[in-house]
């Protein structure tokens, strides 16, 4: 894409992210939650930029010495945790102060930059992580989104053939510089500085993005025309427990705290083991970018024919129109108010109004009032997720569906959609959504909410099918409630969202871009022993890797080793029995569990409390005594 023509106006490089905040409005800074008080950890992920303006400039590098110098020059002006923080709560106190009006004195222009598996292969002159188990984020970011396309259903007019980034045989990208300001002239001046930048280190520009907060009734809602970034989680040693119930985010009624493991390498999840990534990585998040591109005349065509269609098979109240399916579709009404609050109309037509996360799904467990297949459900179930009807309850919140949130910064692009504007504006303009989102593990949060949940027709399991997500699915049969009854009609749902991009990139700390822009990180890392002291839980899919042995709880409910080639040197012989996770107990033993917690295969180790389980790098898995004596072993040394 052409570059934007530069400001007549001179700018210069400067010390930090531009901000510029009225003296008096100044707070001192408080001590509140650690992870308020990070300079290391980039300003995007869990402070949030939270800007009216932005841009991407999707970046190639040519040779590691120029990057570097890049990447060098660049440091500086990348937003940290502390700065946004502090600056967000400063102009929240202002605009409460001026009763919901914009202070105009508040600005900031940040910048956060993440690295494609491309790019930090050649700020590092190799591949970061050697060990690159199947199934795992290591192996997801080494693919990167598009070879993994089939897996994600980006399909047919989705298909990475079709993107305008990300692509096999296209300019390989290898940074994602994200530039956010309040002001457009800030953003202008922003853009230019780091058009030559760029330039002058020899970086290509692959893409460019601009975006942004589309403006009058649609402000801080998505094209389709609904509230979005609603549900975002709060964040352990980050937000602010409520006192009363420390598992909510205070003054955000409905707002669950997460661990902050969940978004940040190197931190406690809520149930996982840990990734076991390279130290340098710690405080670093996995980036995804995925181009949006939504059809609104489309989208809204098809919610008047269905509920036209709905209507005359006496399945929905005969004044239900558009509006009221479409809620339904989407899982809230246009302004973000719940459906289970206001099953009858949007109460809140003021496109200010903020929007209700206090949302419980537990009294709706069948989807009578919210479908099952609607976005909000399928993206975030809640408290209201019984995966199977025989189910004697929900999944829990704690231990499952927490580890699952993604932390989403997404924004608009393109001009709002109206028939009686110019082309811009037009039917066929380009317009969507710049989905990012950031979590610690790839696989188990985007790709397993993409795929296990958005392009499941069999989540959750029902009869008939619920079908893929009714908004951002690929489309085909869905299920809906028939009012009035236990019933379900099957309606055709055609996609009118598509994927034009993908990219996976990783946003690294403070140091970490230091030490990468001073050449100090080598590639690869040698095998090492991954020790473990007991409760241990190995859910499907999940390895304990040393590098050169990867104990994995495997689909077919089996217990397998396998090598770095991976290839089986040991299995437990349980495939197509009913286990459901493997355990290492707190008496020594090695277990296979069902559903109900029965031991179905154990090791010989019982009554050795104190015992480590050990996936040793010399291809070996042990369980060994508190005093070091080897009690079980798979015996593939060597």
């Amino acid at each position: 894409m052409p570059h934007p023509p530069e400001p007549t106006a001179p700018t210069t490089p400067h010390a930090a992210p531009t901000a510029r905040v009225p003296a008096p409005g100044a707070a001192p800074r408080s001590a509140g939650p650690p992870l308020r008080q990070s300079t290391e950890i980039q300003g995007d992920v869990l402070a949030g930029f939270r800007k009216d303006h932005v841009h991407l400039l999707l970046l190639g590098f040519d040779t590691p010495e120029a990057a570097r110098r890049w990447l060098d020059r660049l440091r500086p002006r990348i937003a940290t945790t502390r700065e946004v923080a502090d600056f967000n709560r400063q102009f929240s106190r202002a605009r409460r102060a001026r009763s919901g009006v914009d202070p105009e004195r508040h600005r900031a222009t940040w910048r956060s930059v993440g690295l494609t598996h491309a790019g930090l292969e050649t700020l590092i002159g190799g591949a970061p992580y050697a060990d690159v188990p199947r199934g795992t984020t290591r192996e997801a970011f080494l693919q990167g989104p598009a070879r993994r396309a089939a897996l994600l259903g980006d399909a047919g007019e989705s298909a990475p053939e079709h993107w305008l980034f990300g692509a096999d045989g296209q300019r390989a990208v290898h940074a994602v510089l994200t530039l956010a300001a309040d002001d457009p002239e800030d953003l202008k001046r922003a853009l230019a500085e780091e058009h030559r930048e760029a330039r002058d280190a020899g970086l290509a520009v692959v893409f460019e993005q601009p975006a942004g907060t589309l403006a009058g009734s649609l402000r801080g809602r998505e094209h389709f025309g609904f509230k979005d970034g609603v549900s975002q989680p709060g964040v352990r040693d980050f937000d602010e427990p409520d006192p009363d119930d420390p598992d909510q985010q205070l003054g955000k009624p409905g707002t669950r705290i997460v661990a902050a493991g969940e978004f940040l390498v190197g931190h406690p999840k809520d149930h996982r083991l840990p990734d076991w990534l390279p130290e340098w990585m710690r405080d670093g998040s996995f980036q995804v970018v995925r181009r949006l591109a939504q059809d609104v005349p489309g989208w809204w065509a098809q919610a008047a024919d269905l509920a036209a269609e709905l209507r005359a098979r006496d399945a929905i109240p005969p004044e239900a129109g558009s509006e009221w399916l479409a809620a339904r579709l989407m899982g809230r009404w246009r302004s973000g108010a719940p459906l289970t609050k206001y099953p009858d109309a949007d109460p809140h037509p003021d496109p200010e109004t903020d929007a209700d996360n206090d949302v419980t799904y537990g009294d709706d467990l069948h989807g009578r009032a919210v479908p099952l297949c609607s976005h909000l459900r399928k993206t975030n179930p809640r408290d209201g997720l019984l995966a199977r009807v025989s189910d004697p309850e929900p999944v829990a919140l704690q231990g499952a569906l927490d580890g699952r949130r993604l932390m989403r910064r997404g924004v608009p692009y393109g001009a709002r959609f109206d028939p009686t504007g110019g082309a811009e504006n037009g039917a066929d303009a380009p317009r969507g959504l710049v989905f990012v989102s950031y979590q610690a593990d790839l696989v188990a949060q985007f790709e397993f909410v993409q795929r296990s949940w958005v392009e499941a027709e069999d989540f959750p399991v029902r009869d008939p099918a619920v079908g893929r997500d009714a908004v951002i699915g690929s489309g085909g049969s869905a299920s809906f409630p028939v009012r009035g009854s236990d019933e379900q009609v099957s309606l055709t749902m055609r996609p009118f969202v598509r994927t034009e991009g993908a990219l996976y990139a990783f946003t690294p700390s403070l140091t970490a871009l230091r030490r990468l822009a001073a050449g100090e990180i080598v590639p690869g890392e040698p095998p090492r022993d991954r020790e473990l002291a007991a409760p241990v839980v190995l859910r499907r899919g999940e390895v304990i890797s040393s590098g050169s042995a990867r104990l994995r709880f495997e689909e077919d409910s089996d217990l397998r080793l396998r090598n770095a080639r991976e290839e089986v040197v040991w299995e437990a012989g349980e495939a197509g029995g009913e286990a459901g996770r493997a355990e290492f107990r707190e008496d020594g033993r090695l277990v296979l569990v069902d559903a109900e917690g029965a031991a179905l295969w154990a090791t010989p180790t019982e009554g050795n409390a104190g015992a480590v389980l050990v996936v040793a790098a010399d291809g070996e898995a042990r369980i060994r005594s508190a005093d070091g004596e080897v009690l079980w072993r798979t015996g593939t040394a060597g």
